[in-house]
């Protein structure tokens, strides 16, 4: 029941606006058609309401232009924000497998190095062992007989 008061007041309100509309807009017409000072003063207005509107009209346009290129703005600038989110996630990237490639060929080369050193060790090992048994059969003592020399020579010979 309340709404159909308000519904009933609310129409009550628009006819009496749009009837006052249409008794002002009748008095304007006959007051034009007197032609004297008030009207030209009424339709001066007019023009300057006319001219008032259009310049509103055309300020809201360039309003809606600016809104929309701020807009615009936005979203650029909230794309490039995420772009350089992922170039610097990549640059991250990059530089850690950069790091873990050079830990690699870090270890990769000690590796190599001690390899190396490894193989020379066994080298001269090698060569102080022969040199050690040349001396023991160039010195023509009889090794088999003696149990120190035969164990050292039998041990050189395992090495080899």
């Amino acid at each position: 029941l309340q709404r159909d008061v308000e519904e009933a007041k609310t129409s009550f309100q628009n006819k009496t606006l749009a009837l006052q509309r249409i008794q002002l807009a009748a008095a304007l017409r006959n007051k034009m058609k007197q032609n004297d000072n008030d009207s030209r003063m009424i339709l001066e207005t007019i023009k300057d309401i006319v001219k008032f509107s259009i310049a509103v009209i055309e300020y809201q346009q360039q309003a809606r232009e600016k809104e929309q290129k701020l807009l615009d703005i936005k979203r650029k600038r909230f794309s490039l924000k995420k772009a350089g989110e992922q170039k610097l996630r990549q640059i991250h990237t990059m530089m850690k497998k950069q790091k873990e490639e050079q830990a690699t060929m870090t270890v990769t080369k000690m590796m190599e190095k001690l390899h190396n050193d490894l193989e020379r060790e066994r080298q001269m090992t090698a060569i102080i062992q022969n040199v050690f048994q040349s001396i023991i059969i160039a010195s023509r003592v009889n090794w088999a007989e003696d149990p120190s020399l035969r164990a050292v020579v039998l041990q050189l010979e395992k090495n080899v």
